[in-house]
């Protein structure tokens, strides 16, 4: 697609860690009942087609229920686990091979940098 001047830049993701909490904010401010004018327009993509990347992720396998989980249980805490917390070092294992799923599914579609 190609953009004309009056069009602005689409911004990509420096990371699937800032998709991700992107994404839940999203769905959170959308299930909210104040709604305000968020500018998800100038992103390369909306929540919806993050909601189908991680659904078509999980349903290949290539994300378990337990990363789910730890993303959704962290995401609500607006943080990654830490390593090197010891409660939180499985967490923090199940985080970084997630977010390196979702990061390969979000390059090969153009989202992240």
């Amino acid at each position: 697609m190609l953009q004309t001047k009056n069009e602005p830049k689409l911004a990509k993701f420096h990371s699937a860690e800032q998709l991700w909490f992107w994404f839940l904010y999203n769905k959170s401010v959308q299930n909210s009942i104040i709604r305000t004018q968020i500018n998800s327009t100038n992103r390369v993509c909306v929540p919806l087609d993050i909601e189908i990347m991680i659904t078509k992720l999980y349903l290949s396998g290539r994300l378990s229920d337990e990363q789910l989980n730890v993303m959704k249980t962290f995401g609500d805490k607006k943080r990654a686990p830490h390593q090197y917390i010891w409660r939180e070092n499985r967490a923090a294992a199940l985080w970084a091979s997630a977010m390196e799923t979702i990061g390969c599914a979000a390059k090969q579609r153009g989202w992240i940098e």
